[in-house]
């Protein structure tokens, strides 16, 4: 018998990216009806390893798992009637707020350039991945994104600024992205999974054309007629030969993710020892 809408854990987490995704695969598996929610900035690029491409074409999979996109908040309440799901949607934030108090809210777009917003109070548990949080001052949990340091902050700190330098991929750093030079609309017939090679025309900015920065195979690009603003990452390239992917979560996504469970679980813990004091 399915659980009432207002007893199936609810988690809305803000953005549609792979890390976005990895998450939602993780609380699926944990009983909770998701939704993850777009935000356009940054766009994203590793769309085989996300449930992105769900706002276009109703339905995207990962792994096992299918996403579907929702488009009125009618919709997402009448889901949490059922079995644990994952759903996709354009609606933002303040749209989902009046469905039902949210059990769950993560900030997993990580944008680096935006001031990031205060999420406390917003839900019973409030959760900020990467640059610009602290457990003091906009989320009950920071977690840290870095290579090397993913992990929720036992303290207030602040969760470590950006600093521009691109994380290697293959002993590759930023050599493997091409950025926007300007904003501008754009256009590329080039699949992700496809063989590239250095000085290929992967693409065009509103008319000016985007050349493939080094041999390898295309992990992530820009969905074809997007909208996008200057200085984010167009494409990407893998370098890694066989070893290349592009489709499913990876080491890093699964990484943060199970990062943020356990930041779940030990909140879950902490409410537990205080409502049943020894």
């Amino acid at each position: 018998m399915s659980q009432p809408n207002d007893q199936r854990l609810f988690a809305v987490i803000l953005g549609t990216n792979e890390i976005a995704s990895a998450i939602g695969i993780q609380l699926v598996r944990a009983g909770y009806c998701v939704v993850l929610s777009h935000d356009p900035d940054p766009p994203v690029i590793r769309r085989k390893m996300a449930f992105h491409d769900a706002l276009y074409t109703d339905t995207a999979r990962l792994e096992e798992f299918v996403a579907e996109r929702v488009d009125d908040s009618i919709q997402v309440y009448q889901t949490l009637g059922g079995p644990p799901r994952i759903l996709v949607t354009w609606l933002g934030l303040l749209d989902l707020l009046p469905v039902r108090h949210i059990d769950l809210l993560i900030d997993a777009r990580l944008q680096k350039r935006r001031i990031t917003p205060d999420l406390r109070r917003l839900a019973r548990l409030t959760i900020g991945l990467g640059p610009g949080f602290a457990s003091t001052s906009n989320c009950d949990v920071a977690v840290e994104t870095r290579p090397g340091k993913i992990g929720p902050l036992a303290d207030t700190r602040w969760t470590d600024a950006a600093d521009g330098v691109a994380s290697s991929l293959g002993e590759v750093g930023a050599e493997r992205f091409v950025y926007s030079q300007f904003s501008g609309r754009w256009h590329t017939p080039i699949e992700i999974g496809a063989r590239v090679y250095r000085d290929l025309v992967l693409g065009h900015l509103s008319g000016v054309p985007v050349l493939a920065p080094r041999d390898g195979i295309l992990r992530g690009i820009v969905r074809d007629g997007s909208e996008v603003p200057a200085g984010v990452k167009l494409l990407e390239i893998d370098p890694r030969g066989r070893d290349a992917q592009w489709t499913g979560t990876d080491k890093r996504g699964r990484a943060i993710a199970n990062a943020t469970i356990a930041a779940v679980r030990l909140h879950a813990a902490r409410r537990t020892t205080q409502r049943n004091p020894a």
